[in-house]
């Protein structure tokens, strides 16, 4: 799409009420999306700096799924996914993660990210130990899923624990903010104040 077309998406949608999200994984198309005003980027693989200095600037959430790698290149095969698209997948994946690091460290907002849909819903957790390893600490991975994804997605009802928000929780046996991965291990899901899950 040009910028004046995404543009116009990122208008029509804000006049709705609605957020907007852009696949985008290279510079140039990132940099477009988030100067048309787009919510959230997806991937932002390839961001350079001054698409991070944009970022900032106009408060765009990235989400960056820099965990899933992993899971790509140890099963991939075995699922049917090409040569071609594992090479690019290694090609992409550093320079991904690095530029997580970059954008930590340039405050730019950074909702957790999984892409979960190329590999299993209960692996999606292990994104939180990825995103301590490039630079955040557990607490900010923990907010980057919860308050702030809440916030990048305008749901003013859920994110944070406190009178009138929705009740949707979870619990370990651990302390997450000591060891990140005892999110890997969920012993307690709770889903509007009600318990749907206990494996204590």
């Amino acid at each position: 799409m040009t910028e004046a077309e995404l543009r116009a998406a990122a208008e029509e949608a804000h006049m709705l009420g609605m957020k907007i999200a852009a696949h985008a994984h290279g510079a140039e198309g990132i940099k477009a999306a988030i100067r048309a005003g787009i919510d959230t980027i997806e991937h932002a693989s390839l961001i350079d700096a001054e698409g991070l200095s944009l970022a900032r600037a106009r408060g765009t959430y990235l989400s960056m799924d820099i965990y899933n790698t992993e899971f790509t290149q140890s099963e991939g095969t075995k699922n049917g996914v090409t040569e071609e698209n594992l090479r690019k997948d290694r090609e992409v994946a550093q320079v991904q993660r690095d530029n997580f690091r970059a954008a930590h460290k340039a405050g730019v907002r950074l909702v957790f990210g999984t892409d979960a849909g190329v590999m299993p819903h209960d692996q999606a957790a292990r994104q939180f130990a990825t995103m301590v390893q490039y630079g955040m600490t557990p607490a900010e991975a923990i907010r980057a899923a919860t308050a702030t994804a809440a916030e990048a997605l305008g749901l003013a009802d859920r994110g944070t624990i406190s009178a009138g928000r929705w009740a949707d929780m979870i619990a370990v046996a651990g302390d997450p903010l000591a060891d990140v991965t005892v999110l890997t291990r969920v012993a307690v899901v709770i889903k509007g104040g009600i318990v749907v899950k206990d494996k204590r």
